[in-house]
């Protein structure tokens, strides 16, 4: 039998519990994590992202990327050459996440 302070320490806070809810519902997003993925993995520029992430329209990478950038956790970078060159790079926000990421999109292939 579990005593009330050994009850007391597994309480669940529902304020975490939300700010979890909150980051799966936007990472479960229809290629959000796929693209961060594609970041994690060496993707850069957007023609590396719309080659790896296959299926994705040029539309929507554009979408997710912005949305991605709002939430920080990728840096658009704008690189004044010529042509003008525009680099996404995960940013350390957005690389804490990836081994969350990266673990539930494994837990959900083999799941099947």
């Amino acid at each position: 039998m579990t005593s009330p302070v050994e009850v007391q320490a597994h309480l669940i806070d529902s304020t975490s519990c939300e700010a979890a809810g909150g980051i799966m519902a936007f990472v479960s997003r229809r290629w959000t994590s796929a693209i961060l993925l594609a970041g994690a993995r060496g993707a850069r520029r957007f023609g590396e992202y719309r080659r790896v992430v296959v299926g994705i329209s040029d539309r929507m990478l554009s979408v997710r990327l912005v949305e991605l950038e709002q939430h920080g956790l990728v840096r658009r970078e704008v690189v004044p050459s010529m042509p003008v060159q525009v680099l996404y790079h995960l940013t350390d926000r957005g690389r804490s996440l990836i081994g969350a990421v990266d673990a539930i999109t494994r837990w959900a292939h083999e799941s099947r």
